[in-house]
């Protein structure tokens, strides 16, 4: 009996529900068999994402600052909704479920925008020269946003649950096992830079020279197979149970002490109560006592309903260890704060900066590069910082100060740092551009300015080498400094530092277009036909605010007092190789 039990995986069960019979179930190849939907999922989302502004404006004929809040608010509600998908895993259907189904809505939603794009009846007529071109009308825009918000929600389903089961399939406790799943996180980050390489280059390369139909079908049919090769695995994946949603827990927490508001805490905290297993247990900190109010022993709180294994109910009395961890999850707010806006600079790559390229000199010998392609860049400044960091930096850096690496919160200011950077150098960029445009008398954003492109690669770099540095950094920091049981919460808080960094950028967009609009000959800054406008006051707003923020940063660091880490757990290495994969957490 013993030697039949070591071949079974103690928390795993397999499609049956019977324990998970390590020779039949998990390993390399079911985790291989889900990354495919990953790649798809990149190459749906960024495919669409890079490039949909030129769409909006030079097919739909949408103002310039209406396109780009179109795109920013799809890759926000793209992120938000991951929040929406990791609840729906954890509480009632599974990451296998989450991932069937939300993938089969993302192939339905990436049809149905190759549909829009084709059918002749869902787009406005071609302009006829330049004061005859005619908006989308509502229905058209209508199927547009069926289609991007069902994308939206299947990518949401998705980032929620893929990384998770693939780290299901491997038993953490088996030395063999552990290793094949540090494998695992590097071909996971390797399929999302493939995925989004591709993105950027053949499939922007395909809408642009072959059309955007074939492109978001060729997405669609993609998407539809690697749905067939993920069911195809179903025999062979182990499946682990839902422990419940960590949000109802830290609501449980509020509202026990909301409800508790008016009674005095006790002068020893000793009596305030726990349950929790000596082994688990968080100590009594000081700080946001009003949350302590949830742990308060109040009268019939200890009644027990009927059961061995029944606790008082929990939405009215909360153990210590219960409570400090919502203490936690309080204490990351400041920084979580205040990483916002580096995702509000990250917006601009692919909505003015793609805009701007495509005003600009694009050819290298006979080829003519894809305006959305510029964003290459953007992810070659990743993995050259990744790499740099990881070769370079980090010996020299252990040499030196005798740690492995920068800190988190350290990698948060380079990253914001050089952000601010990346919009100061736009801002410049951008002077240059309408200089030249105002010289040749351009009217419109159709019109090729005698200026290369190139010189839109210091802003692409600067943000991406930001990204690379803040990413690794909100990844560790949310996953080191928070409770053992609210990694996948912690990640999904940093998850909505993306989502409402693209809100930011669209009401930031709506705001200064109001506000400005009687400045520049009634143009305002933010003006339909950028060679109007003034994107370089835009980028200069945003560098200022990069600096205002980065200072609000670091007076948060300072207050943050960092739980100890644990050795080499979470090194930068480490961090890199599995940041997709925790990215992918909700």
């Amino acid at each position: 009996m013993e030697g039949k039990m070591s071949w079974t995986v103690a928390d795993a069960v397999d499609y049956k529900g019977f324990p998970a019979d390590r020779s039949k179930t998990g390993g390399w190849m079911p985790a291989a068999l889900i990354l495919g939907i990953e790649i798809c999922e990149r190459l749906s989302t960024m495919g669409i994402a890079v490039n949909l502004v030129t769409y909006l404006g030079g097919t739909l004929h949408l103002p310039s600052s209406t396109s780009a809040n179109v795109v920013t608010d799809f890759m926000g509600t793209s992120f938000l909704l991951c929040l929406l998908g990791g609840f729906l895993a954890d509480t009632f259907l599974g990451r296998y479920k989450t991932i069937a189904i939300f993938s089969i809505i993302q192939t339905l939603g990436t049809g149905t925008l190759a549909l829009a794009t084709k059918l002749p009846q869902l787009r406005p007529p071609p302009c006829h020269g330049s004061h005859t071109c005619k908006q989308a009308n509502g229905f058209q825009m209508g199927i547009l946003y069926i289609a991007l918000y069902l994308i939206a929600l299947g990518t949401g389903g998705l980032k929620s649950s893929v990384s998770g089961f693939g780290t299901d399939q491997f038993d953490e406790k088996d030395e063999k096992e552990k290793a094949q799943m540090a494998y695992f996180f590097n071909r996971f980050f390797f399929f999302i830079s493939t995925g989004t390489l591709m993105a950027v280059t053949v499939l922007v390369y395909i809408q642009d020279e072959v059309g955007r139909s074939w492109a978001y079908g060729i997405c669609s049919v993609s998407m539809f197979v690697a749905v067939l090769i993920f069911l195809s695995g179903t025999k062979r994946y182990r499946y682990k149970k839902s422990l419940g949603s960590p949000i109802v827990q830290i609501f449980q927490v509020i509202v026990a002490a909301i409800n508790k508001r008016k009674m005095e805490l006790p002068y020893n905290v000793e009596l305030l109560y726990e349950d929790t297993p000596e082994t688990s247990r968080i100590h009594h900190t000081d700080r946001f006592r009003f949350l302590d109010k949830a742990a308060i022993v109040g009268e019939g709180d200890l009644e027990r309903n009927v059961g061995p294994a029944a606790a008082p109910n929990p939405w009215k009395l909360c153990p210590v260890t219960r409570v400090e961890e919502v203490k936690m999850m309080v204490a990351l707010l400041p920084i979580w704060a205040t990483t916002i806006l580096f995702w509000t600079t990250y917006a601009q790559m692919m909505t003015f900066s793609v805009e701007q390229a495509s005003t600009m000199e694009r050819s290298v010998g006979g080829f003519q590069i894809p305006a959305g392609s510029l964003t290459v860049f953007f992810v070659a400044a990743i993995l050259i910082t990744l790499a740099v960091y990881d070769r370079l930096i980090m010996p020299l850096w252990k040499k030196w100060k005798g740690k492995p690496g920068f800190s988190s919160l350290q990698r948060i200011a380079l990253g914001l740092a050089l952000s601010t950077m990346g919009m100061a150098s736009a801002a410049i960029a951008e002077v240059k551009r309408l200089e030249v445009a105002r010289a040749t008398g351009a009217s419109a954003t159709t019109e090729t300015l005698p200026v290369t492109v190139f010189i839109l690669i210091p802003q692409f770099f600067l943000v991406g080498a930001g990204e690379a540095f803040i990413y690794t950094g909100q990844l560790d920091f949310f996953i080191t400094q928070s409770p053992k049981g609210m990694k996948a919460m912690s990640t999904g808080l940093f998850l909505t530092t993306l989502s409402l960094g693209f809100f930011v950028s669209s009401l930031l967009v709506s705001v200064v277009k109001s506000v400005t609009g009687g400045s520049n000959g009634g143009q305002g800054w933010l003006a339909d036909n950028i060679n109007h406008g003034r994107l370089d006051c835009f980028y200069g707003l945003l560098a200022v605010l990069g600096v205002i923020n980065f200072a609000l940063y670091i007076v948060s660091a300072v207050w943050f007092r960092p739980r100890k880490s644990k050795p080499a757990a979470l090194q930068m290495d480490t961090i890199v190789n599995g940041s997709s994969t925790a990215e992918n957490k909700c």
